[in-house]
């Protein structure tokens, strides 16, 4: 099953179950704060407070304290690739290059996951709405944005040779008003790997 959808681009008037490989232990640090920790592991807080049940109040950890971090490298490294594949195809025409917006990126893999958790495919989703609406929820401020998603491309390489041959999807990867992008997967159960790709000019 390969499918990628048309994408819809947007400028804005103004200017769950995740399945993670083994994780790996963290030393709680003095000066440390769970969102810190969050960030310096480029991982969502709630991924974090999922992953540490035994953290009752995530305001409340300390130096000593055992924290697990998620591991999702595997993950990453594909949608670490896609991103570079976009770059490549954006400097042979003299585009400038998008920057990696790790959060973005966090966002991008819900939406991937919430297509499976749902079954649908498409840029409407019935726990986030539109695309936008999704990316101001998650407190990402743009002023331009657009999505693309697809579906059953086993590898970035191949995700990006069907994206470059839409014409809607080529248009969204090189934009030349974006400034940012972010790049989300995630695998059902029976392999499939769904993808999305969020581009953004931040306010």
């Amino acid at each position: 099953m390969k499918r990628i959808i048309l994408t819809i681009l947007f400028f804005l008037l103004v200017n769950t179950v995740s399945v993670y490989a083994q994780s790996t232990a963290y030393t709680v640090q003095p000066g440390d704060s769970m969102w810190k920790i969050a960030v310096r592991y480029e991982i969502g807080l709630s991924e974090l407070a999922q992953a540490n049940p035994q953290v009752k109040n995530i305001a409340l950890i300390y130096p000593g304290q055992k924290i697990a971090i998620p591991n999702i490298d595997s993950i990453k490294g594909l949608e670490t690739e896609v991103v570079r594949l976009v770059n490549v195809e954006r400097s042979k025409r003299g585009l400038h290059l998008l920057k990696q917006n790790w959060e973005l990126s966090r966002v991008a893999r819900y939406k991937s996951q919430d297509m499976i958790n749902k079954g649908y495919f498409g840029h409407e989703s019935p726990t986030y709405g539109s695309p936008f609406k999704m990316m101001e929820s998650f407190g990402i401020k743009c002023s331009a944005a657009a999505e693309n998603i697809a579906c059953g491309q086993k590898a970035p390489q191949e995700v990006m040779s069907s994206w470059m041959n839409s014409t809607g999807h080529r248009n969204n990867i090189l934009g030349p008003s974006f400034l940012e992008i972010g790049v989300g997967a995630a695998k059902d159960s029976q392999g499939n790997i769904y993808w999305t790709q969020m581009f953004i000019k931040p306010l």
